[in-house]
């Protein structure tokens, strides 16, 4: 069985930082994409950050130049830097990665941004 952990959610001030990370276990062969989401109360979850094996990145243009998505393949981890945070950026955030055409997604660490 494939589980996702995530860790490093909280409370922090408008304009702060926070790091997140999120690793892989169980009875897999390899990772394909990784990626980060995220879900405000009342909204759609929605795309925060995604990155291959290879390292290729894609981010929302909401957090472009704040947030910073990098990954470990030797550890299967994932890991989501997010700078001068915004008050917007409340939200519970979701891992997920693919692993042999299926979809696998952690339980979600809560962010919350004060002003």
């Amino acid at each position: 069985q494939v589980q996702l952990v995530e860790s490093g959610g909280g409370f922090v001030q408008a304009g702060g930082s926070l790091s997140l990370s999120c690793a892989a276990s169980g009875k897999f062969f390899v990772i394909t994409t990784m990626g980060w989401y995220r879900q405000a109360p009342g909204k759609r979850r929605e795309l925060v950050a995604t990155i291959t094996r290879g390292a290729r990145t894609n981010y929302a243009d909401s957090v472009k130049g704040r947030f910073t998505i990098s990954r470990d393949n030797v550890k299967n981890t994932v890991y989501l830097q997010m700078n001068s945070l915004k008050p917007e950026d409340t939200a519970v955030y979701y891992c997920n990665g693919d692993m042999a055409s299926q979809t696998y997604w952690g339980q979600g660490t809560q962010v919350t941004v004060f002003s």
